[in-house]
């Protein structure tokens, strides 16, 4: 017996209890309405998302190669078309997840309009953008089943066994395009109660993976934006704490947190940490700072002195009130937040850089796993970045050091379309693509994610239209680069009306009022030119 059946029985004698009131009510129909909407509330999605989330890392654990991705997505549709093309193209969604990004809250979500990535937005469209993309997926699903159940119908009216027994098996052997949400949460938008207030409604809507990173919330910056301020040690891991426990408290055991650095970039703090002895966390957080010996004597007004080493010292503030870091320590920096975090409940790493180099990113992970064997990083690989200058140049310096003539090659220009069919370009061309699968199992990446490709590939699409629909073309710029596109290619959004629902509530319809029912989906319905 399967759940769908088993549905179908139980509502059958549950309506033989209430007797002739509910006649009308089919138990198969209930069935699939139930089938449709398995998933019923936000905290059953991340429990079920958290267990998937836990068992990728384990199988990562075990073989480097199974590493997961995702897209970051700003809007319930988007995320909803990425799972249905994954689902076409690729027969399954194991190891796809999808991510949301701050980045894209704020420049597209927010009532204030574009927002520049600063915790400016309000915290509360992160919670609703959740429940909006698991609505969507959720809807994805109810869609692909409706179309199975109206093959179950016809298969049946034609006396076809062998199809009901197929289309049955896919019934009950349906993948969902609910998958994990790593979301996040930015600095936590203010001290730990408001971040612990902010994760609760995050996990009620669905999120079963929250990131957060270590700077200060009223001087948020973008992870590749100049003028990133940290906060000591201890102030985060309080926020750290704040996540587990908004997990706990709803039941979310297995929740997962995502400790990002931004200390590679960030070379300013907002305070001195509290020390207590030689050596400890905060006097560890406080060795970075650049600073001047001084003598009692020489004490100006106002200032802070912190001891070192038996002697006064005195961190060099800006006029900002802000204290500075030593150029040159934002790696160490890294790898001792990274170690601090996964010490104290942090369950992945995001170490944010400013280029993807390998080398780079393995070296920081290499020094993290000689404390924490089985750390793993969640990595960005970022729109900011100029993929193809850089690997350009990292192949560029490949083949300088085999020996290689390069005298054709500008190094200062390698973004030019001359070098696009070139060893050169052809080998930087290889190294990007095989980036995730190379990094993965040289630098203990879990998981790769672009943080804000729809937002990109929304400009490149509707540039594409707009240039040509407004000109000569017309008509044709649509026909030819979208519809034609999406028959010929099976986009299922070719039939809109069915993707935003029209069908299923046409079925639904003829449940409630059988022959009565007036349908959208008729002879005239002019989707049935498709």
């Amino acid at each position: 017996m399967t759940t769908y059946s088993n549905d179908i029985d139980a509502i059958e004698t549950l309506k033989q209890q209430f007797g002739s009131s509910w006649d009308a009510i089919n138990p198969e129909s209930v069935a699939r309405m139930r089938t449709q909407n398995r998933f019923r509330t936000g905290l059953e999605i991340a429990q079920y998302t958290a267990d998937i989330m836990r068992r990728d890392m384990a199988e990562y654990d075990a073989d480097s190669s199974v590493y997961t991705q995702s897209l970051g997505v700003w809007h319930g549709f988007i995320g909803q078309q990425k799972l249905i093309s994954i689902k076409k193209h690729l027969k399954t969604t194991n190891k796809r997840y999808l991510y949301l990004s701050g980045w894209m809250v704020a420049a597209l979500r927010s009532e204030f309009g574009p927002l520049p990535d600063q915790s400016m937005h309000e915290k509360t469209v992160v919670p609703a953008l959740i429940q909006e993309l698991y609505t969507f997926l959720r809807q994805a699903d109810a869609r692909e089943l409706d179309l199975l159940f109206t093959r179950l119908d016809a298969a049946r009216l034609a006396g076809d066994e062998t199809s009901v027994e197929l289309i049955q098996n896919q019934i009950d052997n349906f993948e969902t395009h609910v998958v994990p949400i790593i979301a996040d949460i930015d600095a936590g938008f203010g001290n730990p109660e408001a971040t612990y207030l902010l994760a609760k409604k995050m996990i009620e809507a669905g999120a079963c993976a929250i990131q957060i990173e270590n700077q200060v919330s009223d001087e948020k910056q973008c992870g590749h934006q100049d003028g990133k301020v940290t906060v000591p040690h201890e102030d985060f891991i309080a926020k750290l704490n704040a996540v587990r426990y908004a997990f706990l408290e709803l039941g979310i055991d297995n929740g997962v947190i995502v400790s990002r650095t931004d200390s590679l970039g960030a070379g300013l703090t907002q305070k001195i940490a509290v020390s207590q002895t030689p050596g400890d966390l905060g006097d560890q957080y406080n060795s970075f700072l650049d600073v001047e010996e001084i003598t009692e004597g020489a004490l100006g007004n106002g200032d802070v002195v912190i001891k070192r080493d038996g002697k006064l010292v005195r961190p060099k503030r800006l006029a900002s009130n802000l204290y500075r870091f030593r150029q040159g320590t934002g790696e160490d920096r890294c790898v001792l937040d990274s170690i601090t975090s996964l010490q104290n409940g942090a369950d992945l790493l995001w170490i944010e850089t400013e280029k993807p180099h390998i080398g780079q990113i393995a070296g920081m992970m290499n020094r993290v796993r000689e404390v924490i064997p089985n750390a793993k990083l969640v990595y960005n690989n970022s729109p900011s970045f100029n993929w193809t200058q850089n690997f350009r140049q990292q192949a560029y310096d490949i083949l300088l050091a085999e020996g290689s003539d390069v005298s054709a090659y500008d190094r200062t220009k390698l973004m030019s379309v001359e070098y696009d069919d070139t060893e050169l370009g052809r080998l930087a061309d290889e190294k990007i693509r095989t980036f995730q699968r190379d990094s993965s199992a040289e630098a203990g990446i879990f998981h790769h994610l672009i943080t804000l490709p729809t937002y990109h590939t929304a400009a490149l699409s509707t540039d594409d239209l707009a240039k040509d629909y407004f000109a000569e073309e017309g008509m044709l710029a649509y026909v030819k680069g979208v519809q034609r596109r999406e028959i010929r290619e099976g986009i299922a959004t070719v039939k809109h009306q069915n993707m935003a629902g029209s069908d299923i509530g046409d079925n639904h319809k003829e449940y409630f009022a059988g022959d009565a029912a007036l349908k959208a989906g008729g002879k005239d319905n002019t989707m049935n030119q498709f």
